[in-house]
């Protein structure tokens, strides 16, 4: 049984918490569509001043729409293309301050004001995509980028 959790720590301390919550949610499950709809599910409840929670996962060469957490979204996104595509083409954590200001942006919601996108790297091979919209410019920071890395870290071991 999954208990909500009150984080009264500092930032660190909550996303060490919300990181020991994943391990418990993912322990012994194996179901890629599982793991990650609870992970969605998790980073929502525990995240403030976000609109969308999500994954997308590569599928014939491109992002396909996976579990997600928020109003309806791009189905399919090119490598290369808005911020999710550009993480996968670079394998690297994009962190956008303000998502109007990025080249090729996909407004897939037009609330949406800032973004975050971690890859997920098997066997060095980028799978997909956690992706995360704030209708807040600068909504994350490099605290943000670090632990949601850990989190897609840990994530991977079970999908």
């Amino acid at each position: 049984m999954f208990d909500v959790e009150i984080y009264t720590g500092n930032r660190e301390e909550n996303y060490q918490m919300v990181i020991k919550q994943l391990k418990a949610l993912l322990e012994g499950e194996k179901n890629q569509i599982a793991n990650l709809s609870n992970a969605s599910a998790l980073l929502n409840q525990f995240l403030k001043e976000v609109n969308w929670v999500g994954f997308y996962l590569m599928d014939d060469g491109e992002l396909v729409l996976g579990p997600f957490q928020g109003l309806p979204a791009c189905v399919r996104i090119p490598v290369g293309k808005g911020v999710c595509g550009t993480a996968v083409q670079e394998n690297k954590t994009m962190l956008v301050e303000d998502v109007h200001q990025f080249p090729g942006h996909i407004a897939c919601d037009a609330a949406s004001r800032s973004e975050i996108v971690v890859p997920i790297v098997k066997d060095g091979t980028v799978v997909g995509v956690l992706d995360i919209d704030s209708p807040l410019t600068s909504r994350f920071d490099e605290v943000d980028q670090k632990y949601l890395e850990q989190f897609v870290e840990e994530l991977t071991k079970h999908i």
